[in-house]
């Protein structure tokens, strides 16, 4: 079995412990596979098993120490003035890619939200032209922060359907979330969370959809979500994440795992540049409940009113 440094199992990588100097390009790429492992959710066993590596090889990719292999391909890559993505992507990239690549390459955050937004009515049909905002309103964020007990109150207040898009995943599959993940794998429960968001779009012109927190790790469905509704982070302080799924009486998160609020923290810190792509963020940790439904309350209903050029509000 092949690794993914381009080693063999049975003749590993230098590790740190045998002093390697560590590049900064395999730095790089060491820390973009934490990061989106930790964006999915996902243990390094997890991924290693579902990779097909070694985890030990898998750990020294993600803390830099990678085969000479990467480096030469960094340095074609260089040499043909492209990135290494051009190189492995599965098809070669078009030249209106390439030139529109090139105009956002170095442009801001607040820049590319702007664009992201004004191409939506290009690529997406069905928001082209002005129209009324969406009357769905999806509630984003980590499990623990209140999507479940607020969106409840909320669905009620507005007279709206409280869709939670996990049990929607469920009746698509036949069975549950954690056996789709376990008997399946994380690409099929994309695919069946893209196909549940679609038909709940389709189904429900008003609503208000309590939205799996791994979601946003998916720019393709983050994306469709985004245009179709209204969206508002709930956020909370990372204790009190791990405090309220143990009140349910879930013990899972931390369940033989001594690391588990790291973890959490690693997750949490991933997703939190997309969870702050909602147009709206509340923050669930500052306030008794009530309060911050009351605040919740004011913000949708004053979302939900047609206005021009609406701005992220916080709270």
């Amino acid at each position: 079995m092949q690794d993914l440094t381009g080693s063999s199992p049975l003749a590993p990588g230098p590790s740190l412990e045998e002093g390697q100097a560590k590049n900064p390009f395999l730095v790089r790429l060491g820390e973009r596979v934490r990061s989106l492992r930790s964006g999915r959710g996902m243990t390094r066993k997890a991924l290693a098993a579902a990779a097909g590596v070694s985890e030990r090889h898998l750990g020294n990719l993600e803390l830099g120490v990678g085969n000479a292999s990467v480096l030469i391909l960094l340095q074609v890559a260089q040499a043909l003035k492209c990135s290494p993505a051009d190189l492995v992507g599965e098809e070669a990239p078009s030249p209106e890619w390439l030139l529109i690549r090139e105009l956002l390459a170095h442009q801001d955050e607040a820049t590319l939200r702007r664009v992201r937004e004004a191409i939506v009515p290009v690529v997406d049909a069905a928001s082209a032209g002005p129209g009324p905002r969406p009357s769905r309103v999806a509630l984003v964020g980590l499990r623990g922060a209140g999507k479940t007990t607020l969106g409840r109150m909320l669905a009620e207040d507005l007279g709206f359907p409280f869709v939670q898009l996990s049990r929607e995943i469920e009746k698509f599959a036949g069975c549950t979330v954690n056996e789709i993940q376990s008997l399946y794998g994380q690409n099929a429960y994309r695919r069946y969370e893209r196909r549940a968001l679609e038909e709940a779009i389709q189904i429900y012109p008003e609503a208000v959809v309590e939205v799996p927190g791994g979601l946003v790790a998916e720019p393709a469905t983050y994306n469709l979500l985004l245009s179709h509704c209204t969206t508002l982070w709930l956020k909370a302080h990372p204790e009190d994440h791990m405090n309220r799924v143990a009140a349910q009486g879930d013990l899972r998160p931390m369940a033989g795992n001594q690391e588990a609020m790291d973890d959490l923290k690693d997750i949490l810190a991933h997703r939190t540049p997309f969870y702050a792509k909602a147009e709206m963020q509340l923050d669930t940790s500052a306030r008794p409940l009530d309060e911050t439904f009351v605040a919740l309350r004011a913000m949708v209903r004053k979302a939900l009113q047609p206005r021009e050029n609406p701005k992220q509000q916080t709270a």
